[in-house]
């Protein structure tokens, strides 16, 4: 005990041991210690020694601290002394110290078994042990998750044991059970589908309801943070969530309550990450029906509903009012149903006005903060995705019909903000009047008819023309980049936007000008939108201005900026460093307001039209002048491929419905041909059991009455297998009648086929006639080919359905032939009954004439007996001696026959 004393802090005498040497005695006390406690105090005193000695202590004594684990696991110390090891420091970490713990965690998993020892160690209920453990495999997990989760995985019923500890009644090991199974569910979708197929949503749901909720301290927050780890990009685990109705388990998360003051910091992290947790179902990335169909269970049970009222709510605080405007963006996103209810809601203002109205007010305003102005945006986009019902809505907020002067109105909001001073106010603005016209062409033509007043005395202007007067002025770059988004989008396939645009002379001199210019790095990005917009005027021109047609616009880029400038100018836009990073998700996300310069959608666009613009500039009058007569040809070509692909995919309806009529005739056939082989074994059976009758009626009168009661039992089966034998033949002559009608209906329709054959033959006869030759000689080599391809592959396909239409003829031909030998076994098979039947009736008149006989003998013989008895009383009377002997026999003789006569009886009542 002098040296523990030594390790622990006493007085030593002589000099003292270094800590390598102190380190080396304590491993060797360890392993030859033969003492419980000695081992435990040897454990004590190295941990007391990693703190100073950490990679001293973990060299030498890893080794035997795991022999411990696995001999003498109730050393629960050990499992801290590893923890030590491994364990990162949470607070001033050193690199150094970083490194150590990942190299010891790579020594304590080079033998896989020591992960299945812990495994096998939380089994234990005694804290000392589960406790110890917990800690121990979630140090493990965060140095080294992959190769942890993979030896987990192998394990039998690994991930269950983990699972379990949130059944633990101690909450200190449930609580770290938590933290344990955050690590472990990190980026490893096996493993979550098994946590979640372990019953770990009702387990988690049960705790965050226990704890409070939104009002429940960290253990909440853990919840919370397993279950988006087990949901996030997870299409399988979602599915699951939602099949087992746990998204109305959500709902009264949300309920807050009329006083909003004082919310705790834990509560808006729990609320935060509720929402987040909402989020993750509804996510655009998840697949379509998924989102869709939890979009629908999220409006059927309240919670968008609770959302709503949260948004509306005063005193809720600014980051909590930020995620929950972008959670419902993405509960209404694309969704009809949920989109209407949004656009139903009021703010509880007086007088009552729409949640969308008051959202725009915020937007437009720059007082309040970037992220809300943001999220308001993206609200407004989800609100009109995929939505024309409310595209319409809004635009017709800016109708000149329409206009309220009492009340504020979307459009009205839209247009204050697009022409403030503030650039934020225009870019938003701007792209939210884009998204109310985004695949709408009926929306981008309404919106030509609005008119601004700009000025007293002065006449209105439209909102296109003063767009681009703004345009004009050189405002702010982003101004400027958020109205060109707006005007590529709106002209963009609407011919007559393009008319409208082109019909002020000042517009292509000014985007020339502004392509054509040397001008700095933050005006390239105005340069390639001004060419981006020209293109599209080019692109989609019809050429009813005559001044400004595609060929006049094509010369004019050639003259002043050159083909080759105008195609480098337009790719300054998916060069540009912010374009990708709008592209990559719909939210618009910015890290200041100065990047806020591309809109998600816009990028699509900009990607769809970038290179059919550059083929547009490139192409001179004569490759224009071919491709409108190639374009002509080809729709005069398509309307006829298009009867020509109606008629064969009738055909190829009626050929299925053969083929399908001709599987349910064989099928049909072989049922019938099973049913007459069992018909001709039964009438084989019968035939036997008739020959057996005759050999039996064939015996001598001395039989007479037992052959009489086997010829009724014989008679009784033989008239019951008959009768079934009948209705089996009349069943034959049924389904045989219906096998009739189909084949007639089949004749039927394989006339028609032919028909259409002869009606397609003459159409590719026409088809061929049809001058495509001449008309398309100017065309390009690829769109004739295109063509040759298209009728050779209508040829072939002509071909094979002609051939498939003779192999149903020769199979009709051969069914045909099956049923008539059909018929001709009917035939003998009711030929065989009819004779069955004759012998019947012969056997059973037979049967009748002898009963007839028998009767009479039994009733002689009864008259004779009687006679003689009479006769012997007599003689008795007379005085006659009649030997005793004689009257025995004879009253033998008449019970014997008694007896015979209760025999008869009964054998006649069983074959009855």
């Amino acid at each position: 005990m002098n040296f523990f004393r030594g390790v622990m802090g006493g007085q030593p005498a002589g000099p003292q041991p270094t800590g390598a040497e102190t380190i080396h005695k304590l491993c060797d006390r360890v392993a030859s210690s033969t003492l419980l406690e000695d081992r435990r105090d040897a454990v004590r005193a190295l941990k007391s020694l990693s703190k100073k000695y950490r990679l001293e202590v973990g060299t030498q004594a890893m080794d035997h601290l795991v022999h411990i684990l696995q001999t003498d696991r109730y050393v629960c110390v050990c499992g801290f002394m590893i923890k030590s090891f491994i364990l990162i420091p949470y607070e001033n970490a050193q690199k150094q110290e970083e490194d150590l713990g990942v190299l010891f965690t790579d020594k304590f998993l080079g033998d896989s078994e020591n992960v299945t020892l812990l495994l096998t160690l939380l089994e234990e209920f005694d804290f000392h042990v589960r406790w110890p453990g917990v800690k121990l495999l979630t140090a493990l997990l965060k140095n080294q998750c992959n190769q942890v989760q993979g030896v987990i995985l192998v394990s039998p019923m690994g991930v269950s044991r983990l699972m379990d500890l949130l059944a633990d009644s101690r909450e200190v090991i449930r609580n770290d059970g938590l933290l344990l199974l955050q690590q472990l569910t990190k980026g490893n979708a096996a493993i979550q589908k098994i946590v979640a197929f372990e019953n770990a949503f009702e387990r988690l749901l049960d705790i965050i309801t226990e704890e409070g909720s939104s009002d429940g301290g960290i253990v909440v927050e853990d919840c919370l943070l397993l279950l988006v780890n087990l949901l996030k990009n997870n299409s399988s685990n979602q599915n699951f969530f939602k099949e087992g109705s746990y998204i109305q388990r959500m709902k009264p998360w949300f309920e807050v309550g009329d006083d909003n003051s004082g919310w705790s910091a834990q509560k808006v992290t729990n609320l935060h990450l509720m929402l987040q947790l909402v989020r993750v179902m509804v996510s655009p990335v998840n697949s379509p029906g998924a989102t869709s169909s939890c979009q629908k269970s999220m409006y059927q049970c309240g919670l968008l509903q609770q959302l709503c009222t949260i948004l509306m709510a005063t005193g809720v605080p600014a980051d909590i009012l930020t995620e929950t405007i972008n959670t419902v963006s993405e509960v209404i996103r694309g969704s009809q149903i949920n989109q209407d209810y949004f656009a139903s809601v009021n703010a509880p203002s007086n007088p009552p006005r729409p949640a969308i109205v008051v959202l725009l007010m915020s937007m437009v305003n720059e007082r309040q903060p970037f992220v809300l102005r943001c999220a308001v945006l993206y609200c407004f986009q989800c609100f009109l995705y995929k939505n024309q019902k409310g595209q319409g809505e809004i635009v017709a907020t800016l109708l000149p019909s329409t206009i309220d002067a009492n009340s504020i109105s979307a459009g009205q909001l839209l247009c204050g903000g697009l022409f403030s001073a503030d650039s934020l106010s225009n870019w938003c603005a701007a792209v939210a009047l884009a998204h109310a016209l985004q695949d709408n062409l009926t929306q981008k033509e309404q919106l030509l008819r609005v008119q601004l007043a700009t000025s007293l005395g002065k006449p209105p202007v439209s909102l296109l023309q003063q767009c681009t007067n703004i345009l004009s002025q050189g405002s702010k770059v982003q101004t400027r980049v958020g109205l060109l988004m707006l005007l590529c989008t709106w002209i963009s396939n609407c011919p007559i936007a393009v008319t409208h645009f082109l019909h002020n002379q000042e517009n292509v001199p000014f985007l020339t000008g502004q392509i054509s210019e040397n001008l700095g790095e933050d005006e390239r990005l105005v340069q390639g939108l001004c060419a981006l917009l020209l293109g599209i005027c080019i692109y989609y021109n019809d050429n009813s201005l005559e001044n400004y047609t595609k060929e006049k616009l094509k010369q004019l880029i050639e003259k002043r900026i050159g083909k080759e400038n105008f195609v480098e100018k337009l790719g300054f836009v998916t060069k540009h460093e912010l374009y990708s990073r709008a592209a990559q998700k719909p939210q618009p996300v910015f890290p200041s307001p100065e990047q806020m310069l591309f809109d998600h959608e816009f990028t699509k666009l900009v990607k769809e039209l970038e290179g059919v613009i550059t083929k547009a500039v490139h192409k001179t009058s004569e490759e224009e002048k071919k491709e409108e007569e190639v374009k002509k040809t080809l729709e005069q070509h398509d309307s006829i491929v298009i009867q020509y692909k109606d008629l064969i995919r009738d055909q190829d309806t009626q050929i299925q419905e053969l083929r399908e009529q001709v599987s349910t005739l064989s099928l049909n056939s072989e049922q019938m041909q099973n049913q007459i082989t069992q018909q001709q074994s039964q009438i084989q059976q019968h035939k036997d059991q008739y020959n057996i009758l005759k050999l039996k009626l064939g015996k001598d009168s001395q039989g007479l009455s037992s052959s009489h009661g086997e010829g009724a039992h014989v008679n009784g089966l033989h008239s019951e297998e008959l009768s079934q034998l009948r209705e089996e033949v009349e069943e034959l002559r049924r389904q045989h009648t219906l096998q009739h009608t189909q084949l007639s209906d089949k004749d039927s329709l394989i006339n028609t086929l032919v028909c259409l054959g002869g009606e397609v033959t003459s159409l590719y006869i026409s088809l061929s006639l049809f001058p495509i030759s001449q008309s398309s000689a100017p065309a390009s080599s690829s769109e004739s080919s295109a063509d040759t391809v298209t009728v050779s592959e209508l040829e072939s396909r002509l071909a094979a359905q002609t051939t498939e239409a003779e192999r149903l003829k020769e199979e009709c031909r051969g069914l045909r032939e099956g049923h008539a030998g059909l018929e001709q076994q009917l035939a003998s098979a009711q030929s065989t009954v009819a004779i069955e039947q004759t012998e019947k009736t012969k056997l059973q008149q037979e049967v009748q004439e002898s009963k007839k006989e028998q009767d009479d003998l039994l009733m002689l013989l009864a008259d004779q007996d009687q006679k003689i008895l009479n006769l012997k009383q007599r003689l008795r009377d007379l005085g006659e001696t009649i030997d005793e002997d004689e009257d025995e026999i004879d009253a033998r003789d008449q019970f014997g026959e008694d007896d015979d006569d209760d025999d008869e009886e009964e054998d006649e009542e069983n074959n009855d």
